[in-house]
């Protein structure tokens, strides 16, 4: 049967592609918090193409964590993309994959198929709409009918948030160039769906389509090119559909600063954009992220040293209705500010959102959406405490009234 909490298969989580630049990091945050696994155990095992590697994984996070038990009693499992059965015999062994193997347009397919085919629960961090939608509509009946759950966008992958900290490792970097590359695939993915548009309540949303001043951060603002807009609006769509919730709509924008930085990144876009529409343009980007963008993407990804210093803030602007209020009947009447802050976001937030999602699923599965399938983390994780999990791990929550 499909993967519940109480199966009896060895391991809670293996973490899959462990061996690549934030798998380590998930591999020490799994093992920073074993104890609040089921039971207060977390049975959990790395996985990759590579023993040798998985080796020095383990070996690297028994350093960091001062747990030299890791190198012996963590199990290692070697599998392979392009292997279908090494993947079906991961599969097996878990109640659910953390897979950390990106980019996920290339290589994510065959193990969201392993996992619907075998029953194990996918979690990814994948900041991909068109990898992220492309598994919605190719695997959600069947992951429904075998009571797995699949949910994508489980890190702060795609957020570049504290614009000045650190850099960003190069795979981020390569997913992006494929995305811009491929928009129009996108648009016929989407077509597919033939989704009926969201009712809209109330004034709409001022569509904002380039650069602005942002009264409410003080700083120019440019619309985010990440998937939160796409995961979003699949949210909002799973919430009216299922539970009746009025949708809101959204927009994402990212804080730049000041004029020199303006400057810096039109110049560094308009590279991009040329760049991107050749298969040389590609290659060159893809060979040299730090020339292109400014050093804020490296092949080598940040130092431990520039994550420590670094952190995020996003703040969340909402205008709405108050209780007992008509939406039909005149303007918004209410206002509100949620900010979410935290350590540096791309592998030291990360890791902690994907570890903390896997274990409220395993910890409340009776608090997961009634049929498994291909979800959003805000639709999976509604009725959960998953942001109450986070706030305990340094990733907070508040709401500001305005």
């Amino acid at each position: 049967g499909p993967a519940g909490t109480s199966s009896n298969r060895p391991y809670h989580l293996v973490i899959f592609g462990a061996s690549g630049f934030t798998g380590q990091f998930v591999v020490e945050e799994v093992a920073r918090t074993v104890s609040e696994g089921p039971k207060g155990n977390l049975k959990w095992a790395v996985a990759g193409r590579s023993r040798q590697k998985l080796e020095k994984v383990l070996e690297q996070a028994a350093a960091v964590l001062s747990k030299s038990e890791l190198r012996s009693e963590v199990d290692i499992i070697v599998a392979d993309v392009e292997e279908p059965d090494s993947l079906a015999a991961m599969c097996k062994q878990a109640v659910i994959v953390l897979n950390c193997v990106g980019p996920y347009r290339f290589y994510g397919e065959p193990v969201v198929k392993a996992c619907v085919e075998n029953g194990a629960h996918h979690i990814d961090i994948s900041g991909e709409p068109q990898f992220l939608e492309g598994m919605q509509l190719n695997y959600s009946s069947q992951a429904a009918d075998k009571g797995v759950y699949i949910i994508g966008s489980c890190g702060f992958d795609s957020i570049p948030a504290d614009m000045g900290g650190g850099c960003i490792h190069d795979g981020t970097w390569q997913s992006a160039i494929y995305g811009f590359s491929d928009g129009q695939k996108l648009q016929s993915l989407r077509r597919k769906f033939n989704h009926k548009p969201l009712p809209s309540i109330g004034s709409k949303l001022k569509r904002r389509g380039s650069l602005f001043f942002s009264n409410e951060i003080q700083q120019y603002t440019v619309p985010f090119m990440g998937s939160d807009p796409s995961v979003v609006k699949r949210t909002q769509r799973f919430l009216v559909e299922e539970h009746q919730d009025k949708p809101v709509q959204y927009g994402a924008y990212a804080g730049i600063g000041g004029i020199g930085n303006i400057i810096k990144l039109m110049f560094a876009g308009m590279m991009f954009w040329v760049l991107v529409k050749f298969s040389f343009g590609r290659n060159l980007l893809i060979k040299h992220p730090e020339f292109f963008s400014f050093g804020f993407f490296s092949k080598a990804g940040p130092t431990r040293k520039q994550m420590d210093e670094s952190s995020f803030q996003f703040a969340f602007y909402g205008e709405g209705y108050t209780d007992g209020q008509d939406p039909s009947q005149g303007k918004p009447n209410g206002k509100i500010c949620t900010l979410v802050q935290g350590p540096e976001c791309g592998y030291v937030a990360t890791p902690i959102a994907i570890v903390q999602a896997a274990l409220t699923m395993l910890n409340e599965p009776t608090a997961l959406p009634k049929t498994g399938g291909v979800y959003t983390p805000g639709a999976a994780f509604a009725k959960t405490t998953l942001t109450d999990r986070l706030n305990k791990h340094g990733i907070k929550f508040s709401v500001i009234g305005l």
